[in-house]
């Protein structure tokens, strides 16, 4: 049942739609420009780097502050299976976020939220997340590279981290908590299936942060 909570916890601050909602500020519906995704890229490149930060920031601070009051909730009464239950708070945060029932079901991809639950996670992700994102994107310009990295680098590193003992949890939260990690990334790979054929063909779209981005 309390796993249960998490997730309703995190699809609940996960439906703040944040693209949405800043680019109808800005006179514009995100989903009907560019790639049609409400998420930080999009917005990055219709309107430029500060609409793009503000809705990575917001993006990130929902799924941050669900796993935060998780931990609020639940740290003490449950400090044997913690990690655990913010993985199930990321989670749904991510589901609201990508599958807002408001929206027809039509959000982002999820990366932003999940760069702040890696930030309310534990602080090494912090350092695996950055590094993972950051170098691949820096050399290459493709944000959905980055992605796709970062996602890749995190559950490795959970399961790194949890075989050694890291998160103080029992072996069969761990293989859930794996679990859940191993669902949340295939969901990030196939939001990114049309990108990843366009990798696969080179003609991704590369996007820059303080230059003027191609918007079709």
């Amino acid at each position: 049942m309390i796993r249960l909570v998490c997730l309703g916890i995190g699809y609940v601050f996960g439906l703040f739609q944040t693209a949405v909602i800043y680019c109808k500020i800005k006179g514009v519906d995100i989903r009907n420009v560019g790639s049609g995704n409400a998420g930080t890229t999009n917005t990055l490149r219709v309107l430029g780097a500060k609409a793009g930060f503000t809705v990575l920031f917001g993006d990130m601070l929902k799924c941050f502050l669900a796993v935060m009051l998780v931990k609020v909730l639940f740290g003490k009464s449950h400090s044997d299976m913690i990690f655990l239950l913010k993985i199930y708070a990321a989670a749904g945060s991510i589901l609201g976020h990508d599958f807002p029932f408001f929206l027809k079901f039509k959000g982002g991809k999820g990366i932003a939220c999940t760069a702040g639950y890696i930030c309310g996670f534990k602080w090494t992700f912090v350092i695996g997340g950055l590094l993972s994102f950051l170098i691949p994107f820096n050399i290459t310009h493709f944000v959905s590279l980055g992605s796709l990295c970062l996602y890749s680098v995190f559950f490795l590193q959970l399961i790194v981290e949890g075989q050694l003992g890291f998160f103080g949890m029992s072996q069969a939260h761990l293989i859930e908590m794996y679990a859940i990690a191993l669902a949340m990334t295939c969901l990030a790979f196939y939001q990114h299936r049309a990108n990843i054929d366009r990798l696969l063909k080179g003609n991704e779209r590369k996007t820059y942060i303080f230059k003027k981005n191609k918007v079709d």
